[in-house]
């Protein structure tokens, strides 16, 4: 994220100096100066006077400023000056004026969109350099004489604080330059710095001889069950039938990456693993997240264990522990050997893997119930995941929906209760909170449901007016659709340091605890509950001194995350749709306003499509498109409706 954002989301919450790098102190003296913050309690702050955030959409001169903040509303600004929207602003609030809340710029300190991408058009004439996304011309003009030299069609990441252009990604009729585009728009990259390297490449293989606080659960039949294409094992799983006891071990990132240092910031810079559908971009260098911390079999790893005790006729928690352990998992299996397991299609081979297949067996027993208790308070949805097959080229070949099937149930329900036991452990941290959904949304959800001929029943509660809508839907054979428009509805899950709840899962308090490999979240609520367990009340509060702080960042980047490997998808359409124009294809309506918009629902599922036709449709009414034109560059698919699969 841009630095500068977040020291402005730092101040917002308060900040102390010795979490401030060099830069950030000269700003805020500077800032301090001019009575922007105030100075209380070695902590900097925003005065009460004055709000910092981005400048939202400019007409006629005046503009809404998106408040840094949670649950804060928007400022309304009649005299925007020199700005522009995207602009970070210091903005001081008018009191005591009539009509919304209002205020003044006070100083605009740069901009949220630091890094962009821009390619060379043709235009009057002559080639023109203008942004990928919106195709107008920018600021970072290269020289005639540098545009000559170039081609059309050639792509550039640009740095939009120095309208400097930075580098030549490619050519847009490359497919391969698309990976590049979504990483550049954000200014992620794959390579870790030489300093961040020599440290992940300090540490030595693990001695159990060097650990002899830890508790050795070597013996422990453990196994590690994830995608075949997985590299960075997170998570270990144990089911002690004879005495109800789950043992989930999660990998002991927090041994390795500690607070302050290159490893830890370059780590909370990028916030998250993002997953493409060919490759992933790590959170940590792959010494760490596929080897060293990776709970890879036959291998002594250090973990940090829940062990969670049940009682087996009410499965409540009757007990449960967390603390740091050694393990050396048995086996490592990919979720369709244990679907081919409970089937009954696949034998044990050793005697490890039938120790570990009866362990699951029994397990699968109590997941099966757990969900069950769970879904009656929590909501079941079935929003449709594409996984992309790409050729050596990063070409689209096929797609198919991903289905949750038992292995992956078994896996989730045990993730869920050891992230619900660590949420138990504090009062204050890192949580995963989803508020309930407005009634804004929820009456415009009714009203969209009613146009395709749903009978909204208005119950006593949201949930069982959501599962009266969901049988529904079911009956119709349109579950995931519907599904899709009330995940829309709802309120975006989000990290926070205070709890809420979590009201899509029916959970009173949940953290994320089980990925540190992929999250920082994690990692930081690794941190948390060993400095509770050793009483640590320094390292607990460097850990909660920011904390505010930490868990907006954390969204933004898991936002910024998601867009990456949303935008990628949208570019692989885009290309293969390019090859297949003017054929005709079945497509699904699945937006009538603003604008028609349909998805592919034929050999290739998923692709969204903006329909220019005049269209008398209703949504999720399945129909017959021909592709008509595709816009590579912004990776849009133009479509029109030639007939309707009813009439087929």
């Amino acid at each position: 994220m841009h630095k500068l954002k977040s020291l402005l989301i730092k101040l917002t919450h308060g900040v102390s100096e010795q979490d401030l790098s060099v830069d950030e102190q000269r700003l805020t003296q500077e800032w301090l100066g001019k009575k922007y913050l105030t100075f209380k309690n070695d902590t900097y702050k925003f005065n009460s006077k004055y709000r910092a955030g981005v400048l939202g959409l400019v007409q006629k001169g005046t503009a809404y400023l998106h408040v840094i903040g949670d649950n804060v509303k928007d400022l309304y600004i009649d005299e925007i000056g020199a700005a522009t929207e995207g602009d970070l602003i210091i903005a001081q609030r008018l009191l005591g004026k009539r009509g919304g809340a209002s205020a003044k710029i006070a100083e605009i300190v740069g901009r949220e969109e630091s890094y962009g991408v821009v390619y060379i058009i043709e235009k009057y004439g002559h080639k023109s350099l203008v942004d990928i996304k919106t195709e107008h011309p920018v600021g970072a003009e290269l020289t005639q004489d540098e545009l000559e030299s170039y081609k059309l069609g050639d792509v550039f990441k640009i740095d939009y604080q120095e309208h400097r252009v930075m580098e030549r990604l490619g050519h847009i009729s490359d497919p391969k330059v698309d990976e590049k585009i979504v990483l550049a728009q954000y200014n992620k990259h794959d390579e870790f710095d030489e300093e961040v390297l020599k440290i992940a490449r300090s540490f030595p293989p693990v001695d159990a001889k060097k650990y002899p606080k830890r508790k050795d659960l070597r013996a422990l039949p453990f196994c590690t069950i994830d995608p075949v294409t997985a590299k960075d094992f997170d998570d270990a799983i144990y089911w002690d039938d004879a005495n109800s006891t789950l043992y989930v071990a999660i990998a002991d990132v927090s041994e390795y990456v500690k607070p302050f240092g290159a490893l830890d910031n370059e780590a909370m810079q990028r916030g998250f693993s993002i997953y493409l559908p060919h490759r992933s971009i790590p959170m940590l260098p792959r010494q760490l997240s596929e080897t060293l911390c990776s709970l890879q079999p036959h291998i002594d790893r250090l973990a940090y264990v829940f062990e969670i005790k049940l009682d087996k006729e009410t499965l409540e928690v009757v007990h449960s522990d967390v603390y740091e352990v050694i393990i050396h998992s048995d086996r490592r299996f990919n979720y369709e050997e244990i679907d081919e397991f409970f089937k009954g299609k696949l034998e044990a081979k050793t005697k490890e893997e039938e120790r570990i297949f009866a362990s699951l067996k029994k397990l699968r027993v109590i997941t099966d119930r757990l969900k069950q208790e769970r879904l009656k308070v929590g909501f079941d949805f079935h929003s449709v995941e594409i996984e992309m097959t790409l050729d050596e080229e990063t070409n689209l070949i096929a797609t198919k929906e991903s289905e949750e099937t038992p292995s992956h149930a078994l896996i989730e329900d045990c993730m869920l209760l050891a992230n619900k036991e660590a949420a138990k452990r504090y009062d204050r941290g890192i949580f995963r909170i989803h508020e309930p959904p407005s009634q804004t949304k929820l009456q415009t959800l009714y009203q969209e449901l009613s146009a395709i001929g749903m009978n909204i029943e208005i119950k006593s509660t949201i949930k069982e007016a959501i599962e009266a809508i969901q049988k529904q839907a079911r009956e119709m054979g349109i579950e995931s659709e519907v599904d899709t428009l009330i995940i829309r509805a709802q309120m975006q899950a989000r990290y926070a340091p205070l709890n809420s709840g979590h009201f899509g899962l029916g959970f009173e308090e949940y953290t994320h605890f089980t990925s540190p490999i992929r999250r920082y979240s994690d990692l930081i609520v690794h941190r948390l509950l060993k400095a509770i367990q050793k009483g640590d009340t320094k390292e607990g509060s460097y850990v909660l001194r920011n904390i505010e702080t930490l868990a907006m960042l954390i969204s933004e980047k898991e936002r910024e995350a998601s867009t990456i490997e949303v935008e990628y998808k949208a570019r692989k359409y885009a290309r293969w749709a390019n090859e297949h124009l003017h054929k005709e294809f079945k497509a699904r309506i699945i937006a009538t306003d603003p604008e028609v918009r349909a998805e592919l629902h034929d050999e290739i599922i998923g692709a969204k499509l903006n329909i220019t036709t005049a269209a008398d449709v209703v949504l999720f009414e399945d129909v017959i498109v021909r592709i008509d034109k595709v816009d590579i560059p912004r990776a849009r698919i133009y479509a029109a409706i030639v007939g309707k699969v009813s009439d087929v």
